[in-house]
């Protein structure tokens, strides 16, 4: 997705899934917390049904709306963390695995001694 796009710009577009069939309307953006950079989309899914997210990366702003590369029933059985609240990344580890994207993995620790342990002396 473009990430020159201002956020509060996408709120209120409707949403495509990638048969074209409309998903919804965009409630929420939510930026990634390192970067600033818009991540996912909470989508309106119904009068009275909830908010499903849906990732921003694959997703493409076309003519004014958003097309995700996603079957609705898909998107529509995304888990359900409510809107208005910071997602954890827990949370968003769900998203990425319910959606098969790939998640970088943290850095690992190299295994080895970075001192010595306190109270043990060695001479």
């Amino acid at each position: 997705m473009q990430t020159d796009i201002d956020p509060r710009n996408l709120i209120g577009r409707k949403a495509f899934d990638r048969n074209g069939t409309k998903i919804g309307t965009i409630d929420e953006v939510y930026l990634d917390d390192a970067t600033g950079v818009p991540e996912w989309a909470a989508i309106r899914t119904g009068l009275f049904s909830r908010d499903a997210f849906v990732p921003l990366e694959p997703s493409e702003l076309v003519d004014g709306t958003l097309h995700v590369p996603f079957e609705r029933a898909l998107i529509k059985d995304a888990p359900d963390f409510g809107v208005g609240r910071h997602l954890s990344p827990e949370q968003e580890l769900q998203l990425y695995h319910h959606y098969g994207l790939d998640v970088a993995s943290p850095p690992t620790v190299p295994d080895h001694d970075f001192g010595k342990l306190a109270g043990s002396e060695e001479t």
